[in-house]
C-alpha cells in the first residue's frame, strides 16, 4: 500500500511541477489530457513504455538494465523509515540505515554511466560521483549536530521531541545548508550537474529509453518526495499532526519545483568550493558548539 501510494504521488508531483513551471514561464502547462490535464502523467507513462527499445552498441547489458531497477528499489525501500500511522517500523538506528541506502545509490549512478558506453554518460557519472563525495561529508556532519542535540538515531524520537519546539529554530544556518545539500543530492536545479542538459545532453541517462528511462524518472521524483518528508520529520515539527505533516511535505516539494523554475544552473567548480570551503566549516563549528554544550551540562 505504501509503495502504491508513493508511485501515485509521483505521478501527481510530476503534473504539479509541469503546471507550476508553466505558470512561472507564463504558459498553461498540461491541459488537454483529461480534465485540466489531470491524467497527463498516465499518458506519458503509457507513451514511454510502448516506445521502441534500442540497446546501445558495445554496452554492458547486465549493469545497463539492472542499475535503474536497483535505484528504484533503493528509493522505495527507504520509505520504510518514515513512521506512518500504526503500521510503522521502529528502527533504533534508522538514521544509519538512511545514510547507508542513500549512499548506495551512488553505485547505481556509476553503473548507469559506465555501462552505456557513451562519453556523455560516463562524464555525467564522474561528475555525479565527485558531487556526491563533496556534499556527502557535509550532510553527515549536519545530521551529527542534530543527533548530538537529541542523543538518538531513531526518527520517531525526532518527531516526539518536536511537539512544542521545532529543531530548525536552534540550527537555522545548518537547516539552510541541509536544504541546499538536498537539492544537490536529488540532482535538482541548480545542482543538476550529472544530467547537465545544456552540455551533456541528459548525462548519465542519455542512452536510456522506454522502461529504463521511466524507472529513472520514477526514482528521481520518489527520492525528492522522500527527502521533503525527511526534512519535515527532522527539522519542521515531525509527525505530531498527520495532516500538517502531509501539507508541509507538499510545500517542500513545491519549494523544489519553485527553485527549479527560478534559479539558473550553478557552476560545477563553485558547488565543490561551496561544499568544502563554506558548508564543511559551518557544520564543524556547530558540532564543536553542541559537544561543548553537552560537556558543560
Amino acid at each position: 500500500m505504501l509503495i502504491f501510494g508513493v508511485l501515485i504521488t509521483v505521478a501527481f508531483i510530476i503534473l504539479l511541477e509541469r503546471k507550476v513551471l508553466g505558470y512561472i514561464q507564463i504558459r498553461k502547462g498540461p491541459n488537454k489530457v483529461g480534465f485540466l490535464g489531470i491524467i497527463q502523467s498516465l499518458g506519458d507513462a503509457i507513451k514511454l513504455f510502448i516506445k521502441e527499445q534500442r540497446i546501445p552498441n558495445h554496452s554492458n547489458i547486465l549493469p545497463y538494465y539492472s542499475s535503474p531497477i536497483f535505484f528504484l528499489l533503493i528509493t522505495l525501500f527507504i520509505w520504510l523509515l518514515i513512521p506512518l500511522g500504526r503500521n510503522l517500523i521502529n528502527i533504533n538506528l534508522g538514521i544509519l540505515l538512511f545514510f547507508c541506502c542513500t549512499r548506495f545509490s551512488v553505485y547505481t549512478l556509476i553503473g548507469r554511466g559506465w555501462s552505456s558506453n557513451s562519453n556523455y554518460s560516463i562524464i555525467g557519472a564522474i561528475r555525479g560521483v565527485a558531487q556526491t563525495i563533496s556534499y556527502e561529508v557535509r550532510i553527515i556532519l549536519i545530521f551529527l549536530s542534530v543527533i548530538f542535540l537529541l542523543i538518538s538515531f531513531n526518527f520517531i524520537r525526532f518527531s516526539l521531541n518536536q511537539e512544542y519546539f521545532w529543531i530548525f529554530l536552534l540550527i537555522i544556518p545548518l537547516f539552510l545548508c541541509w536544504i541546499v545539500s538536498s537539492l544537490a543530492e536529488t540532482n535538482r536545479t541548480p545542482f543538476d550537474f550529472a544530467e547537465g542538459e545544456s552540455e551533456l545532453v541528459s548525462g548519465f541517462n542519455v542512452e536510456y529509453r522506454r522502461g529504463g528511462f521511466a524507472l529513472l524518472f520514477l526514482s528521481e521524483y520518489t527520492s525528492i518526495i522522500f527527502i521533503s518528508y525527511i526534512i519535515i520529520l527532522v527539522y519542521l515539527g515531525g509527525l505530531n499532526i498527520f495532516i500538517f505533516y502531509i501539507l508541509k511535505g507538499l510545500f517542500i516539494c513545491y519549494l523544489f519545483i519553485w527553485l527549479r523554475g527560478t534559479l539558473p544552473r550553478f557552476r560545477y567548480d563553485k558547488l565543490i568550493s561551496l561544499a568544502w570551503k563554506k558548508f564543511l566549516p559551518i557544520s564543524l563549528i556547530f558540532i564543536f558548539l553542541y559537544l561543548l554544550f553537552i560537556y558543560l551540562l
